[in-house]
Formats: structure tokens, C-alpha cells, sequence
């Protein structure tokens, strides 16, 4: 009887220090998101002999069990990877904005227009004639920088979305080594467990740049497929036990990136590297949209230049040379040769008729400084519903983090509790061991 009480006293004092020690490893890591809580695992521990069918003689230690959750943890990735996306696409579309914003591109053409009206009203006065050139001068310098800027925010873009995809096969990479060492890795060991941690923090990293589905093997290791355009019908695999396969990126002449894994185009459905690349597309549709500006007002100026007579009553040579917003410049050398009267007008004519025309031209809806006007409203209006869009999956993410925190997470005042009862435990089996200690001493003692 005394051997029994012993057993049961040392192995419950043993339990109990070992819960200690995992409860203080669980406190010190309750502000590390990538640790998930851990718990001591313990059974009865039963005798059997010739004259019992079983007695209770203590416990045993069985392994560390580690809080988890598949449904949450995907829930959690999912709802990151989308919010990761609608981030790098608003980037994407802020630097845009800011990029032609910052040309005044708007500004330019109003001015252009408005020194044009202004030398209706004198189209002789040579200080008029030297304005209205300079103003078309700095016109077409102002498209080459708005061309220049929006060029500098696509390149910004595709730097990222290049640290990107470095990070999805960095991930990937990790992922298969975590992998390996599963399959060797006991089960219920604080080894196994520190295993299962990484392999979340891996997967959560990944899905913040690419969208995945995952499964896992009866190991624990997890097989990544690129996430598929709807659900059950996932994409190419990334990573299958310890094989991977990377993605890459080809950028096309527009500045837009394609991608593929072994070597078959693939489309991205969700993280930060598919907001780069849907950054990149709307960007190449705004630079679309900022050479077709330029050219309509070079054709515009061209084209009254070519319908109209000069000062000197000759007729009109182009005003700007060039086809887009990158290599517009001013091609008139003098002031003198715009050509503000109608094509045969003597030298020296007052009439405006073909100068009146190109303003016109230039202020109707469909015209430049409408179309400018037009463009900057809707990438306006465009970033206002890809805000609106971010807030409601910012609150979505939150959500199931929150979620997932109290799934995995730590909380301290359970952990508070656990040591007082933890340690009332190991003082009770410490009692029991004192107890069959001195019944041995009794029963030594007797005579």
C-alpha cells in the first residue's frame, strides 16, 4: 500500500511540474502570434494483478497537445489574402493618382486654353503670340513629367509585386523543409509542436501574397495549391510534402506582369501580389488613356495649325511634334507662326476665325481637357471604392483573427488560474509522497 501511494504521489508530482513548466512557456509566449497554446496531455495510470482487475496507481504523461484549428486557420488566411490584395491594389492606385495629380496636368491644359482665348482678343501683340508658345512649351513638358511620374509609380509597383513573388517562393521553400522535418518529427513532442507553429506562420506569410488552398497530410505537412478563380477548383500546387514549385513573372511591354509555375500561365486570385498585378493593369490603362490625351492634343493644335494662315500670312506649320505623352515637344519656333487667321489670310490679318476653332476644339466634352478632367474623376472615383472595399475586408480580417486568437491564442488570466490550481496540485502530491514516507518509517519502526 505505501509503494502505491508513492506512485501515485511522484507520478502526479511529476504532471504537475511538467503543466507548470508548459503554462510559464505558454505566459511567455502570449504576445507571439505565431505560437498556438499548449497543453499537457495525461492518463490514468492503471495496475492489474492477479487479485485486481485494476487499480489506480497514478498517472502518466502522455505528450503536449497543441490548440488548433483548420476551418479557423483557413478562415484567418482567406480573409488576409483578399485584404492583402485590395491593399496593394490601393497603392497601386493612390501612387497613381498622386503621379498625374502632381504633373497638373489638368492645370496645363485649363491654362493653354485660357492664354489661347486671351490672344483672340489681340492676335497681333507679339508679347501675347510669346506667351501662348511658352504655355505650349511648358504644355508639352508637363505631359512628358506626368508621363514621367506615372512611369515612376508603375516601376514602384513592379518592385514590389518582384519582393513579392520572392517572398511566395522564400515561403514555399520553407514550407517543404518544415515538411521533411514533420515526417521524422515524434507526435505530442514540444518539438512536433514548434514544428506546427512554423508551418502556420509559413502558411500565413504565404497567403498574405498569393492566394492557396491547403490540405494537410496525416503528418501534419501541408500541400499548397494556388487558389482557382472559385471554390473546388484549386490551381497549380506550389507545395507537395518536400517538392516545390515556383512561381514567376514575365512583364510585358505595357508594364503588366504575367505569371506561371512550370512554366503554364497561371492567374493570381488573392494576396498582395495579385493587387500588384491588378495595380499594374490599371496603371497600363491610365498611361493608355494619358498618350491618347496627348495625341488628340497634338492633332488638335496640328491640325488648325495646318487649316490657318501665320503673321506673316504663311501657312501654318505644326505646333507640337511628337505621338504620346512621352515624346510630345514643341515644334513652333516663333510666336509669330501660329496661325491664328484662316488658310489665304494676308499678312498681318486680325482675324481670329481658326484660333477661335481650336478653342473650341479644345474646350468640348470629348475634348482634352474634358477627357483630363474625365480621367482623374473616375481614378478618383476608383480609389474611393477600393477604400470602401479595404474597410469592409480590414473588418472581415480582424474578425477572424480575433477568431483565430481565441482558438490558439493565449489568455492570461486562464493561465493565472491554471498555475494556482497547477501548483495546489504538485503541494498535494508532494503531501501524498510525505504521507507514504512516514508509513514507511512507521512500519520500519515497528517491533
Amino acid at each position: 500500500m505505501p509503494g502505491a501511494i508513492f506512485q501515485i504521489g511522484r507520478s502526479g508530482a511529476a504532471a504537475a511540474r511538467a503543466s507548470i513548466e508548459l503554462t510559464a512557456q505558454n505566459i511567455a509566449n502570449s504576445a507571439n502570434p505565431d505560437y498556438a497554446r499548449r497543453s499537457l496531455n495525461t492518463r490514468e495510470l492503471v495496475g492489474v494483478s492477479l487479485t485486481s482487475n485494476g487499480t489506480l496507481n497514478g498517472v502518466s504523461i502522455e505528450g503536449i497537445s497543441r490548440n488548433d484549428s483548420t476551418l479557423v486557420q483557413q478562415q484567418a488566411r482567406s480573409s488576409a489574402s483578399a485584404l492583402a490584395r485590395a491593399d496593394a491594389e490601393l497603392v497601386g492606385l493612390r501612387d497613381t493618382e498622386l503621379a498625374l495629380e502632381q504633373s497638373r496636368l489638368f492645370e496645363g491644359l485649363v491654362e493653354f486654353e485660357a492664354v489661347l482665348t486671351q490672344l483672340e482678343g489681340n492676335p497681333l501683340e507679339p508679347a501675347l503670340r510669346t506667351n501662348a508658345l511658352e504655355t505650349g512649351r511648358q504644355l508639352a513638358s508637363t505631359f512628358q513629367f506626368a508621363n514621367t511620374t506615372l512611369g515612376n509609380a508603375r516601376r514602384q509597383v513592379q518592385d514590389f509585386a518582384s519582393v513579392s513573388l520572392d517572398e511566395v517562393n522564400r515561403q514555399t521553400s520553407e514550407l517543404s523543409r518544415i515538411n521533411r522535418n514533420l515526417v521524422n518529427a515524434r507526435d505530442g513532442t514540444a518539438g512536433q509542436a514548434a514544428l506546427f507553429d512554423a508551418r502556420d506562420a509559413a502558411l500565413r506569410d504565404l497567403a498574405a501574397e498569393v492566394g492557396i488552398e491547403v490540405t494537410f497530410a496525416d503528418t501534419g505537412a501541408a500541400n499548397v495549391r494556388l487558389a482557382g478563380p472559385s471554390a473546388g477548383s484549386p490551381g497549380p500546387t506550389l507545395v507537395d510534402g518536400a517538392s516545390t514549385f515556383a512561381i514567376s513573372s514575365i512583364a510585358s511591354v505595357d508594364g503588366t506582369l504575367d505569371f506561371a509555375v512550370g512554366g503554364a500561365p497561371v492567374s493570381l486570385n488573392g494576396g498582395a501580389l495579385a493587387g500588384q498585378a491588378a495595380a499594374l493593369e490599371a496603371q497600363a490603362d491610365y498611361q493608355i488613356q494619358l498618350d491618347a490625351i496627348a495625341a488628340d492634343v497634338i492633332a488638335r493644335t496640328n491640325a488648325a495649325q495646318a487649316s490657318g494662315a501665320d503673321a506673316n500670312g504663311a501657312a501654318g506649320q505644326p505646333f507640337f511634334s511628337g505621338t504620346n505623352a512621352g515624346d510630345m515637344e514643341l515644334a513652333l519656333a516663333s510666336g509669330m507662326q501660329l496661325a491664328t487667321a484662316p488658310a489665304g489670310s494676308p499678312a498681318g490679318s486680325a482675324n481670329t476665325t481658326n484660333l477661335a476653332s481650336l478653342v473650341a476644339s479644345l474646350g468640348t466634352d470629348d475634348g482634352p481637357v474634358g477627357r483630363t478632367d474625365a480621367l482623374l474623376l473616375g481614378l478618383s472615383s476608383r480609389l474611393s471604392a477600393q477604400d470602401v472595399t479595404r474597410s469592409g475586408l480590414s473588418a472581415i480580417a480582424q474578425n477572424a483573427q480575433a477568431t483565430l486568437l481565441s482558438e490558439t491564442g493565449v489568455d492570461l488570466d486562464t493561465e493565472a488560474a491554471n498555475l494556482v490550481r497547477l501548483q495546489q496540485a504538485f503541494e498535494a502530491n508532494s503531501r501524498v509522497l510525505q504521507v507514504a514516507s512516514d508509513m514507511f518509517d512507521t512500519i520500519l519502526g515497528l517491533r
